[in-house]
């Protein structure tokens, strides 16, 4: 049975938005937790040193995965075929190769990575945690699938046990290993697990090796767009750990990367939620079409916004206050990390629900080219700002960089008439209210940051 054949026909859109973010909401949730409680445990049993290397493999992974991205997903999603077992297998046969060649790339980049951020180990890493690209490009499309019709409760359960799973077999190596490694081994069982279980668990369509030139160029076409977009996406999600890998020691590295995981966290929340919910939702209830259409999205937009911008203001304020709650006094300064890097993802939560109105319409290009502006403002000020005031001026410039490029992402918005006025006015003032009100009462902190070598 198809997960179309499951009755989804029969359900209003806005009931399987409503279910489908509930569900998105809550495993974002409940995996956020878990990475919380298990980070709590790792830092008592680890160094700040494993978390600055473990943070340097992590960007190339992701990095690795996005630069290649050919949009499959959201194509799948947006698709009026993504129903269709041929696109679905030459998808999958262009993922899976996409998957072994990434592998490859991370052998071959090991030793000059290693070289360029002075870090011996990287080179004996980054081909063991390569494997989790083969383990990407071997999860089936019914991922994708279950998205385009808004049924995730499964998918949601089994990436909860995979990231279960994979925590619990990290938190044994660490109390055996006391390195590193038990994050390299464990990040690779949580991949392996979570394959196993979308293989053998997940209904629909069993894909198997396929290619249909016609289906492959649609999908390129379509993808080739995307595949700029998330180069400049990479500098924007992770040029703060490629600049500061270069200018900072492991150690303060992975003091950092403690401070922007606890800050980061709502906006994971929030993109997890919005990135497969509103391109289904923007696809079959286009703003453009009719007031109620745009009503409706209105009140989502709004309830997430201000769902984000509760938790970053909540984070800003008490953010030395939670560090010292949490973790022992060698990751004090990841306190005034906290505020600056919460107060600097504000920016950004006003114009996060916008960007996936081009997707929904198919349009990877208009996308792309907002986030062409995103990266070179991101690389250019985060540069400047880390030149000038150390590890304080690159979170100074994400900030600039978020909110310099309002405009594009505006811009975008009243392409398809989704721009809410009434919306952003909101949020810039909340956003100037309480950020400003952060820094000043965290003004010390942040002060004592920038005077030492760290901070500038």
């Amino acid at each position: 049975m198809t997960l179309q054949d499951s009755g989804v026909n029969n359900q209003s859109v806005v009931r399987r938005v409503l279910q489908s973010s509930s569900w998105i909401g809550l495993g974002a949730l409940a995996s956020q937790g878990m990475r919380l409680a298990g980070n709590l445990v790792l830092t008592r049993l680890l160094f700040p040193e494993a978390f600055g290397l473990m943070a340097l493999v992590t960007m190339f992974i992701v990095g690795a995965k996005m630069f290649s991205d050919l949009g499959i997903r959201p194509w799948i999603q947006k698709d009026h075929r993504g129903d269709d077992p041929v696109f679905l297998d030459t998808a999958w046969t262009l993922q899976v190769a996409r998957g072994v060649i990434l592998w490859g790339l991370s052998c071959v980049m090991a030793w000059p990575v290693a070289n360029f951020f002075d870090e011996p180990l990287l080179a004996t890493i980054l081909p063991i945690a390569g494997l989790e690209l083969i383990a990407a490009g071997l999860m089936p499309t019914r991922i994708a699938t279950a998205h385009r019709h808004l049924q995730v409760g499964r998918v949601t359960q089994f990436e909860l046990l995979g990231q279960a799973g994979g925590l619990l077999f990290t938190l044994l190596l660490a109390w055996q290993l006391q390195s590193v490694w038990a994050l390299v081994w464990g990040s690779l069982a949580s991949s392996l697990m979570l394959l196993i279980l979308m293989q053998l668990g997940l209904p629909g369509h069993k894909n198997r090796l396929l290619w249909n030139s016609k289906a492959a160029t649609e999908l390129i076409t379509f993808g080739k767009w995307i595949f700029f977009s998330t180069i400049c996406g990479f500098i924007v999600a992770q040029g703060d750990k490629i600049i500061l890998g270069k200018f900072l020691s492991a150690e303060a590295l992975g003091i950092y990367t403690i401070g922007f995981f606890l800050a980061s966290f709502p906006v994971m929340l929030t993109q997890k939620v919005s990135s497969k919910v509103l391109i289904p939702l923007y696809r079959e209830h286009p703003p453009a079409a009719s007031p109620q259409n745009f009503a409706k999205i209105r009140k989502l937009r709004f309830a997430v916004t201000a769902g984000l911008f509760a938790l970053l203001i909540l984070l800003s304020l008490l953010g030395p206050h939670l560090v010292e709650l949490l973790y022992d006094v060698r990751y004090a300064t990841s306190g005034v990390i906290l505020v600056l890097v919460a107060c600097a993802q504000m920016p950004l939560a006003v114009g996060l629900t916008y960007t996936h109105a081009a997707l929904a319409h198919g349009n990877s290009r208009q996308f792309f080219m907002v986030t062409l502006v995103k990266a070179a403002l991101m690389l250019s000020l985060m540069l400047s700002g880390t030149y000038f005031f150390g590890m304080v001026g690159a979170i100074g410039g994400q900030a600039a960089a978020h909110f310099l490029s309002l405009p594009a992402i505006i811009w975008l918005a009243r392409t398809y008439r989704a721009w809410d006025g009434l919306h952003d006015m909101v949020f810039l003032g909340l956003m100037v209210a309480f950020g400003s009100a952060a820094i000043w009462i965290h003004r010390s902190d942040i002060l004592a940051l920038i005077q030492t070598g760290v901070g500038g």
